[in-house]
């Protein structure tokens, strides 16, 4: 088996809608054999439009791409048979059990009839679900049904998973063992994983390469330690005591490095020089006669990277094109 069959080669797709935007215009990636990549963006930004054509649910206007050596286009059957795909709506039936749903999956799948039960009970047990087998669908939480559809992605041991948010409104908890369920399947079944997501921390623990997509375009590519070095200097947000002098705050600030979006009645600036600047800044606060709350240096994350390519914050980004986007569009 070439290393092309399990992974991802696209080339200058494009999704367009009736009556709207490019929901995806021209992007170019490749995910290598057993990688985690995180396709990351606010809502609207193309995530899931490019999910449904990688995995064949929707026709690219242009472009193309091979998907487990398969090309999208001409060779549907064979891209399906080789990959797994947990969507952001999970098909499942309320009124059947979670070992009702493996035994119709692996059916489906064409599992032979000896290894059904032992396969679903299985993935069952690998996603926290043994206890729960037996339980009507309904009345699993948001979290067990995301486990479920994860398992179920997995009877036919696909080579290829593509997660499309997966942990969209999971507590905490169960948020983290979704991380860790998908960073094993990469770690000890060699999965290649193309999860989309705008969560920044999840893409940042999980992904071995990042691709930041914003209005259908891929804005920014690379490692998440490669993509934070490009920004390299801290961020310093200073909250004032007395909230009425803020702009106070901001104008010193500014001496220091140019600013960036912050929170109410907090200023905040990148660095010019970074750690070197802050016995200086103090000095200046302290000119002013100004008495600070808080002072606080942020390393670089991957939302100072969103930030400096598009000018806007990644959950600033994603109001405004969830509220402008077609429905249809919304990715």
């Amino acid at each position: 088996m070439t290393e092309r069959q399990n992974g991802i080669e696209v080339q200058g797709l494009v999704r367009e809608f009736k009556k709207g935007p490019r929901a995806v215009d021209g992007i170019e990636l490749v995910v290598a054999p057993g990688e985690i990549y995180g396709f990351l963006g606010p809502n609207g930004a193309g995530k899931s439009t490019t999910v449904l054509m990688l995995t064949t649910l929707l026709p690219p206007t242009a472009g193309t791409a091979l998907v487990g050596g398969h090309d999208i286009l001409r060779e549907g059957p064979a891209v399906r048979a080789s990959i797994g795909a947990a969507l952001q709506e999970a098909a499942l039936d309320p009124l059947l059990t979670g070992r009702d749903h493996m035994r119709v999956q692996t059916t489906l799948q064409g599992l032979a009839r000896a290894e059904r039960r032992a396969r679903g009970d299985e993935l069952l047990e690998r996603v926290g679900l043994a206890d729960a087998a037996d339980r009507k669908v309904g009345g699993y939480s948001g979290g067990m049904k995301r486990r479920l559809d994860l398992a179920l992605a997995l009877v036919h041991r696909p080579r290829i998973l593509f997660l499309d948010e997966p942990t969209t409104g999971l507590d905490p908890a169960s948020r983290s063992d979704m991380w860790q369920e998908v960073a094993r399947l990469a770690r000890e079944d060699g999965v290649t994983v193309f999860l989309t997501t705008q969560y920044l921390e999840e893409a940042d623990f999980l992904a071995d390469h990042i691709g930041i997509i914003d209005h259908g375009k891929i804005v920014a590519a690379g490692t998440p330690e490669s993509l934070k070095a490009e920004i390299g200097r801290p961020t310093l947000e200073v909250v004032p005591a007395d909230r009425d002098r803020r702009d106070a705050v901001a104008e010193v600030l500014t001496r220091f490095g140019p600013p960036v979006a912050a929170p109410p009645d907090t200023a905040a600036v990148r660095l010019d020089h970074g750690t070197e600047d802050l016995s200086a800044v103090v000095r200046a606060l302290d000119a002013e006669d100004i008495a600070l709350e808080t002072f606080q240096l942020h390393a670089p994350t991957l939302d100072d990277v969103f930030l400096a390519r598009t000018g806007r914050k990644l959950e600033e980004q994603g109001e405004e094109r969830a509220a402008e986007a077609p429905a249809e569009a919304v990715a």
